[in-house]
């Protein structure tokens, strides 16, 4: 019997012939340590709430002095309850889940949250707070890692959680019509059942709002094959600070006519104004999908390992992830994942995705035995159906979740050039020493990503000191961004010009005087105020 590839790499690992029993009740090792689907992150955050101890008020730790917004009387509550009856809560128990972020790095003091359902109920809500000088911070699936989604002080809450229709799809064209607060998951599974899937997949998409990916042009893990928001979103729909509706939300794949101004609210952080639906273009879900999990000596055979998946997976490569040793460690302790190839110091996540299943196999296998004759593999294992490629997925996607667990985290999100992600990690390690806990690199290979995370027993400003500004120095030094995807919010909000003009900075400082005289939308986050 002649093995594939896929099969003696499976095989080499577990040192077992084939037809053995023990053959396949080692294959069931890719099941073990599978994490319970369903639930997020935001979920496990919540669960937390009552048994860790609340962090530092947000303006309290970072000196934050108050702007001159108007506080929340009982007059403005008794307004809110006439325009969405049954949706205004001011209860303090309702309100701490909203004020704090997942990771419990930062918490706002909100004492209102409002739950719309409709575009109009948003423009009448926020037409009275422009009048009344109100702030406002819109929270979607609370996921932001840069404490972009809670208030920094009493900002009213203004919750999408309940704008989650869709609004239409078009079977033939692939384009989908939602509403901002629907969860990422589950437009995925609307999709899969019509025979399509969305072009952006994430960590935490069981929780994250689809208008919140789209307010911080979140990247996620197959931007290498299916390309940024920017490029997949249509149209939208957003609700302004003074109330006024801004329809854009065509369908269409071609419309040249005058300026784009979707554009202005993707990526914008809420301060602008609110999406409220869109219009996204989804591609045919894949009926081949294959992912191999390989383990590589250094970082310099990882990127060698990326180079041949561009020269012979091609076409169906949907996804190049990496991730060092102490990743792994960090979701084999915190969250007992099982690693099916432990001693090795990096790891290459690689998934493919078509719609001709022996063709896929006829390259995965083309490129493995490339990868491993060339020396650049030391071990591997391919799975092919999906409980198994849930599993090895899982080893990335839950490990912010599990670094939530070791301890305060430090987080950076960069982008720079593919061959310089790793020499970050390994001159922060030496840089800050045993004052932190652990310092781990991994990301997106395909769009030279790199998550960078340090953690500590606890938030120290001495180990603050020594990563900033070295990191975002380090970074503009490469001619890297200081936010690849997460946004800056409200943490890396002062640090923008380490990736941006002073003259870019400036128009942007422009479009927000114009679109929000006043200031009220997400206050204290993104674009640092004018001199």
């Amino acid at each position: 019997m002649k093995l594939s590839k896929i099969q003696r790499l499976n095989m080499s690992y577990f040192g077992l012939k084939v037809g053995s029993r023990k053959l396949w009740d080692a294959m069931r090792i890719l099941q073990l340590g599978e994490p319970r689907w369903g639930q997020t992150p935001l979920m496990l955050s919540n669960r937390f709430m009552s048994q860790a101890k609340d962090p530092p008020l947000t303006a309290e730790r970072y000196k934050v002095s108050r702007l001159p917004f108007t506080e929340v009387s009982v007059e403005d509550i008794l307004h809110f309850q006439k325009i969405i009856p049954g949706r205004v809560f001011t209860d303090e128990g309702d309100l701490k889940f909203h004020n704090i972020d997942w990771l419990r790095t930062v918490r706002g003091n909100s004492k209102v949250l409002v739950k719309p359902r409709t575009t109009q109920e948003v423009s009448k809500i926020l037409k009275y707070c422009n009048e009344r000088g109100l702030a406002v911070t819109p929270q979607g699936g609370n996921t932001s890692l840069v404490g972009g989604s809670v208030p920094v002080f009493d900002e009213i809450l203004l919750s999408t959680a309940l704008m989650d229709q869709v609004i239409s799809f078009d079977d033939v064209s692939g384009a989908l019509v939602c509403q901002a607060g629907c969860v990422l998951e589950s437009l995925n599974q609307y999709l899969g059942e019509r025979g399509y899937t969305m072009p952006l997949d994430l960590g935490a998409k069981g929780s994250c709002h689809i208008g919140g990916n789209l307010a911080t042009n979140a990247g996620g893990l197959r931007l290498l094959r299916y390309g940024s928001l920017r490029g997949t979103v249509l149209g939208l729909e957003a609700v302004l600070p003074d109330g006024t509706v801004l329809d854009c939300l065509n369908s269409l794949r071609k419309d040249n006519t005058g300026y784009d101004l979707k554009q202005l609210f993707i990526g914008s952080e809420g301060t602008i104004g609110i999406i409220t639906a869109l219009s996204i273009l989804c591609p045919r879900k894949p009926s081949s999908v294959n992912v191999a999990l390989l383990g590589c000596e250094n970082f310099s055979n990882v990127l060698q390992v990326f180079t041949l998946c561009r020269d012979h997976l091609g076409e169906i490569l949907s996804a190049c992830e990496f991730m060092d040793s102490e990743s792994m460690r960090m979701v084999q302790t915190h969250l007992k994942l099982i690693n099916p190839l432990p001693d090795n110091a990096f790891y290459v996540l690689v998934e493919t995705s078509g719609s001709y299943g022996k063709h896929d196999e006829e390259k995965l296998n083309t490129f493995l035995e490339k990868a491993i004759d060339s020396g650049f593999v030391t071990s591997g294992t391919v799975a092919t159906d999906q409980t198994k490629i849930m599993s090895l997925w899982a080893l990335r996607e839950r490990i912010t979740e599990a670094l939530a667990h070791d301890g305060y985290v430090f987080k950076y999100d960069l982008s720079m050039p593919v061959e310089k992600l790793y020499t970050l990690v390994e001159e922060t390690r030496a840089r800050v020493g045993s004052s932190a806990q652990s310092v781990i690199g991994y990301g997106h290979l395909g769009d030279g990503n790199l998550h960078l995370n340090i953690t500590a027993k606890s938030h120290t400003d001495a180990l603050l000191s020594a990563l900033e500004p070295f990191v975002y120095e380090w970074t503009s030094k490469h001619n890297g961004s200081i936010s690849a995807e997460h946004g800056l919010g409200f943490k890396k909000r002062e640090h923008i010009y380490y990736s941006k003009s002073r003259g870019a900075v400036h128009i942007m400082q422009q479009l927000k005087q114009m679109l929000d005289p006043k200031g009220i939308m997400n206050p204290y986050k993104t674009i640092p105020p004018a001199d």
